[in-house]
């Protein structure tokens, strides 16, 4: 019932930010993808899946070094864009299809690789579907998660993870990068890799993109706010000519099934 309650939240939320969504630059960015795929390094003749895969631009990164890649999403309307930019940029490798990570609509062992980008803060169960992801890789194979992470101070994440769901509903819980790694362990995955950076947020861009009404808004400003001023948890407020900006703490980690 929690997961299905949750889809509900995600789908609200991503149909009516599709389009926004795919225009951020941090999304579209070609040299943070060049970065995920440069880390995961896969062989031309892998077989890939990108979970919750949005506006598509994870797998058609991958796409151009791989020799097949399929992206996975809940939102139609997210899927439309992804197959809105596949057609656009002419690539016949890639396809994208409507399904749930809790139970990924593949066979055991059936990709070389496996990733998921920005997509772990709106899981409410992570663990499994971290399990699935493994599942449906073949052992040796490769799987890669990148995601928002907090402090390893519980008081300092719970105040980011509240602005955050205040600004998303469908956001969950973004966890500490040893939260992170404890999850990877216990689907019994062997870190190859970490590389951690940061997504510069102009507030007002942030919170125009998720469409978040203007009454929450000015109660996400008033919490940056007191942040700015506090240090209150990992974002770091601060102003470029008058324009309240955060950094949010990124990490990637890539790793080998057993």
């Amino acid at each position: 019932m929690k997961n299905i309650r949750q889809h509900d939240r995600v789908r609200k939320e991503f149909s009516q930010q599709a389009l926004p969504y795919s225009q951020t630059p941090s999304i579209s960015d070609a040299g943070r993808l060049q970065k995920l795929v440069t880390a995961v390094s896969p062989d031309p003749d892998a077989r890939v899946l990108d979970v919750a895969c949005g506006p598509g631009y994870v797998a058609l990164a991958f796409a151009e070094v791989c020799r097949e890649v399929v992206g996975i999403d809940l939102t139609p309307e997210m899927l439309e864009v992804a197959e809105s930019h596949r057609r656009q940029r002419q690539v016949t490798n890639a396809s994208f299809q409507l399904g749930a990570a809790e139970k990924l609509p593949f066979r055991n062992q059936e990709f070389d690789v496996v990733v998921s980008r920005l997509a772990l803060h709106h899981w409410q169960t992570p663990r499994r579907i971290i399990a699935e992801m493994a599942r449906v890789c073949r052992r040796g194979g490769t799987i890669a998660l990148e995601d928002l992470i907090t402090s390893e101070h519980t008081r300092r994440a719970s105040f980011q993870n509240r602005i955050e769901k205040l600004r998303d509903p469908s956001h969950t819980t973004a966890v500490s990068a040893s939260a992170l790694l404890q999850l990877l362990a216990a689907a019994k995955l062997e870190i190859i890799t970490m590389h951690s950076g940061e997504l510069l947020q102009d507030a007002e861009r942030w919170m125009t993109t998720s469409r978040t009404p203007e009454k929450i808004a000015r109660k996400v400003r008033a919490l940056l706010e007191q942040d700015e001023k506090r240090d209150l948890s990992g974002l770091s407020p601060f102003r470029v000519q008058g324009r309240l900006q955060f950094r949010q703490q990124m990490l990637t980690v890539v790793t080998r099934k057993l």
